[in-house]
């Protein structure tokens, strides 16, 4: 009973964690994303000692949404590369990535996108991603992605919208980006503005 209230304790610290029918694991120490320099995962991961791989969801050119169509300021009627990737480190589910990029950047469906990275890819093209604009909110997650992160039914989920331009400031990339949200810790740092004091007030 001392070992099984140990456990709990520990979980509820999240410190480990249960998978039914498994046992009990030691949990991973979320990951905090600092604001700054821009870097793909890939180079995320292995700068922090991992071993970064995906697992290709699907990959191919398709008409674009309206949504990304105006993300990345192409005719509603245009055609883009779509790539679905789950985003994993040393093979821990961490992330669904869903890149959209512009047609002209389809010769990357060739390259290996598992095991690769996609923007060392798009530098070879000639296209450098350089700027990322992003914006993030929280939302329940849907089953087909609760089951590839792993995570119980109707859990919360951390989602990263982003819009990456070139070298030249031209859009490239708009990508949807669902994180586990037990895994990554997205940091911002924000300056102070002092208010102006009011002289009526005083």
């Amino acid at each position: 009973m001392t070992a099984r209230q140990a456990m709990q304790n520990l979980a509820a610290e999240g410190l480990v964690r249960r998978k039914r029918g498994a046992g009990t694991f030691i949990s991973r120490q979320p990951f905090h994303r600092h604001s700054g320099p821009l870097m793909s995962f890939t180079a995320d991961m292995r700068r922090r000692g991992l071993n970064a791989a995906s697992k290709l969801i699907s990959a191919e050119v398709r008409f674009a949404t309206v949504g990304e169509a105006e993300a990345l300021k192409l005719d509603e009627s245009a055609r883009v590369v779509s790539i679905i990737r789950l985003r994993l480190a040393d093979s821990t589910p961490m992330a669904i990535e869903n890149a959209t990029l512009t047609l002209n950047c389809a010769s990357v469906l060739a390259e290996n996108l598992e095991t690769g990275s996609l923007h060392s890819a798009l530098a070879a093209l000639g296209r450098t991603p350089s700027k990322a604009l992003s914006w993030i909110s929280a939302r329940q997650i849907e089953p087909g992605e609760a089951k590839l992160l792993e995570l119980p039914a109707k859990s919360p989920a951390l989602v990263e919208r982003r819009i990456i331009t070139d070298q030249d400031g031209e859009p490239l990339e708009f990508t949807t980006t669902v994180y586990h949200p037990e895994r990554y810790i997205i940091d911002a740092v924000f300056t102070l503005v002092p208010e102006k004091l009011d002289t009526d007030e005083v």
